[in-house]
C-alpha cells in the first residue's frame, strides 16, 4: 500500500507541477492571484517591522529622557516603533499597502527604501506615492509588466489614441481632447518613430486632418504622405505651413466669437472645423540656425508660430505633437517656452540627462530618475504623463512600418483638404523657381 501511495502522490504534484506552468505561462493574473500573492502578502507582514528599522521607517514614542525612582536618566530612544500598515490588497500583478505616517514623517523617506522593500519582498519594482496627507502608498508589482505588455484595448474617441500598455497593465491612451499639446522625447532606437508611427495608425480612421514637419527631408513621416493633409521636409516650407495654420486659427476665433462660444466643440457640427494634428520630428531641425540672417529669421519664425499655435489652439481643435531626440535650453529660449505649454510628455530612453531633465523635470523629478533607468534593450519603453499630473511606466504597441503605411493608404480617402496650407506651399514653390 505504500509504493501506491507513494506513486499517487508523486503524479499528483507532477500534474500540479505541469498544470502550475500552464496557468503560469497562459494565465499570469490567475498564477499570481492563486500562489504569488499569497507569499507576497505573508512577506510584507512579517517583513515589515525590522524593514522599518532598519531604513529609519521607525520612530519611538518614548522620550529621551524619563524618571527612573529620583533619577533623570538621558539617552537615546529604546523602543522604536514601525509605522502602522493595512494588509496588502491585491492588484492584478501586483499588491498595495498603505502606510500611516508617524507624525514629522515625509514621503521622501520612504522613496529612499523603495529599493530596500524591492529585496525584502522580492518583488520587480516599488512605487511610493502619497494619496492625502499622512498617508503614503506603496505599490508593489511582481514582475515587468511591460517585459511582455499585452494588447490594451480602450473605447474609440475622437482625437483618441491607443498608444500601448501602462506599467499597471491599463490602456495607455494619447487623448488629445483631454492634453491637447505633447512632448516626445527619445534617442535613436528607442522607440520614438514607432510611437508616432501607432500614433498615426490610430488617427488615420478619424475624421482629422494630420499635418506633418519633418524637416530631414521626410524621410520619417514621409512615409505616410497618403494621409497628410500636408507635409514640410524643409524649414521655409515648415514657416509657410506654420503660418497657414495660424491665419487658419484667426479664421476659427472668429467663428467662435460670431457663434458666442468659446471653442470649436461647442459649434454646431456643420459649421465645426476639422481638426488638426501638427507633427513634428526632430524640433531641433527648426530651432538650429547656421549663423546666416535667413537661416536665424527662419528659426524665430517657427519658435513664434509653434507657440502661438501651442497657446491658442487647444480650444480651435489645433493639437502639436512634438518630438525630437535632443531636447534642452540650447536650442534657445522659445524651446523653453514651448514646453511650458505641451501638457503632455513622453520620454523614451535619452542620450543625456538634460534631455529628460527638460521633458519631465519641471513635472517630477522622480520622472526623471526612472526616464534615465531606461537600458537600450527597453525599445518602445518610455515615461508618460497622464491627465491627472501623475506620470506612469509604459511601453508602446509595436507597430511595423509596412503596417503603418498600409493603413495610411486605406484611409487616404479620409484626408481632409486645408487649402491655405496649399496655397502657402504652392506660392512658397512659385517663389523657389
Amino acid at each position: 500500500m505504500g509504493p501506491i501511495l507513494i506513486a499517487f502522490a508523486l503524479a499528483v504534484a507532477a500534474w500540479l507541477l505541469v498544470v502550475g506552468d500552464l496557468v503560469r505561462r497562459y494565465r499570469p493574473a490567475w498564477h499570481w492571484y492563486l500562489t504569488g500573492y499569497p507569499a507576497a502578502a505573508w512577506r510584507v507582514v512579517f517583513t515589515w517591522r525590522r524593514v522599518a528599522l532598519l531604513n529609519d521607517l521607525a520612530v519611538s514614542r518614548l522620550p529621551a529622557r524619563t524618571l527612573v525612582g529620583h533619577l533623570l536618566v538621558k539617552g537615546d530612544p529604546v523602543r522604536p516603533v514601525a509605522p502602522r500598515i493595512s494588509f496588502p490588497r491585491a492588484t492584478r500583478m501586483g499588491l498595495s499597502v498603505v502606510v500611516r505616517l508617524h507624525a514629522g514623517q515625509t514621503p521622501a523617506t520612504y522613496m529612499q527604501a523603495a529599493d530596500a522593500l524591492v529585496h525584502a519582498w522580492k518583488v520587480h519594482a516599488v512605487r511610493v506615492t502619497s494619496p492625502e496627507r499622512g498617508l503614503v502608498l506603496l505599490t508593489a508589482t511582481a514582475t515587468d509588466p511591460l517585459e511582455r505588455p499585452g494588447l490594451a484595448s480602450a473605447p474609440a474617441e475622437l482625437l483618441s489614441a491607443l498608444i500601448g500598455a501602462l506599467e499597471t497593465g491599463g490602456a495607455w491612451v494619447m487623448n488629445l481632447r483631454l492634453v491637447p499639446h505633447w512632448l516626445i522625447a527619445g534617442a535613436t532606437r528607442s522607440g520614438k518613430s514607432t510611437l508616432l508611427a501607432r500614433l498615426i495608425t490610430q488617427l488615420a480612421p478619424q475624421p482629422v486632418a494630420l499635418v506633418g514637419i519633418d524637416c530631414k527631408g521626410g524621410m520619417e513621416l514621409g512615409l505616410f504622405a497618403d494621409r497628410l493633409s500636408a507635409l514640410a521636409t524643409c524649414r521655409r516650407e515648415a514657416v509657410a505651413v506654420l503660418t497657414a495654420l495660424v491665419v487658419d486659427m484667426q479664421d476659427r476665433i472668429y467663428a467662435c466669437r460670431t457663434a458666442g462660444v468659446r471653442s470649436i466643440w461647442e459649434l454646431p457640427d456643420k459649421l465645426r472645423p476639422v481638426p488638426v494634428v501638427v507633427l513634428v520630428d526632430e524640433i531641433a531641425e527648426l530651432y538650429l540656425s547656421d549663423g546666416t540672417r535667413q537661416s536665424k529669421a527662419e528659426a524665430e519664425q517657427c519658435s513664434t508660430l509653434l507657440l502661438r499655435l501651442a497657446q491658442l489652439g487647444a480650444a480651435l481643435g489645433l493639437h502639436l505633437v512634438v518630438a525630437g531626440q535632443r531636447v534642452g535650453s540650447d536650442l534657445g529660449p522659445g524651446v523653453t517656452a514651448l514646453r511650458a505649454q505641451l501638457g503632455g510628455r513622453i520620454c523614451h530612453r535619452v542620450n543625456d540627462p538634460g534631455t529628460a531633465e527638460m521633458t519631465l523635470g519641471d513635472l517630477n523629478k522622480d520622472a526623471v530618475t526612472v526616464a534615465q533607468a531606461i537600458t537600450a534593450q527597453e525599445r518602445g519603453v518610455a515615461v508618460c504623463t497622464g491627465p491627472d499630473g501623475g506620470w506612469s511606466r509604459a511601453r508602446s504597441h509595436l507597430t511595423p512600418t509596412d503596417e503603418a503605411v498600409a493603413t495610411a493608404r486605406k484611409y487616404s480617402g479620409m484626408t481632409p483638404e486645408l487649402p491655405a496650407i496649399k496655397r502657402a506651399l504652392v506660392a512658397l514653390e512659385g517663389e523657389v523657381k
